[in-house]
């Protein structure tokens, strides 16, 4: 079972979120500050943290900080009642790795955790499932319908980076930026190569497939 870790030191709020959570599977824990959340830690393995930002003797940057600086990687997403962008700014360099302002809906609150866990389990296992269709990070290889494909470097990243958010739209800028690297000396035309090459590789799978969103980008989407 997962557990997710609420830390929040409004009482309701904090009862709130780990009702709806606990409604929907999850296994979870609660803390009223910062402090009592690193006490957890120590005793628990947590696999995500909600956790507020202005609390009582340690705050929400603060623990985020420490836990970065210790390592931990686990996926944080504050919910606060900051919501100007020098707040948010800080939030994402101290290491949170989504933001909700209040108030919260706990509907879309569920689709974060869930998008967060599903990243943090990509990252950890370095290969995304999808369907009968499996990508290897570490050896840039794809098993899809029973074969095994090495792709060229840049075609696999670039499908790893599409079915890593599926239904994300990402500009073809984006991809250049992340993928060739800001310095590259490579066209958006490159982009368009590489996707072609891609759909033409696996034009028989029925797991996924890359869109064009005319005038925006590309984004991958799952038929699972």
């Amino acid at each position: 079972m997962i557990n997710i870790l609420v830390v929040e030191d409004d009482s309701k709020l904090r009862q709130l979120f780990c009702t709806v959570l606990s409604k929907h599977g999850y296994h979870v824990l609660c803390a009223e500050d910062g402090e009592a959340a690193l006490a957890l830690l120590d005793k628990e393995v947590i696999d995500l943290i909600i956790s507020d930002i202005m609390m009582p003797r340690l705050d929400g940057y603060e623990l985020t900080k420490t836990l970065r600086e210790a390592d931990m990687n686990l996926p944080i997403l504050m919910v606060t009642a900051k919501e100007s962008y020098n707040d948010k700014e800080r939030g994402f360099l101290v290491g949170t790795d989504d933001y909700m302002v209040k108030p919260i809906n706990v509907n879309e609150m569920l689709l974060r955790v869930k998008a967060l866990l599903r990243r943090a389990k990509i990252v950890h296992d370095r290969q995304i499932v999808c369907g009968d269709t499996t990508l290897y990070y570490d050896t840039l290889t794809v098993i899809s319908q029973g074969e095994s494909i090495v792709l060229p470097q840049k075609e696999f990243y670039l499908l790893y980076k599409l079915l890593s958010y599926p239904n994300k739209i990402f500009t073809k800028q984006q991809l250049m930026d992340e993928i060739w690297g800001m310095e590259s000396e490579s066209d958006e035309h490159t982009i368009v190569v590489h996707i072609n090459r891609l759909r033409e590789r696996f034009k028989n799978c029925s797991d996924f497939e890359i869109n064009t969103v005319r005038g925006l980008g590309y984004k991958a989407v799952r038929h699972i």
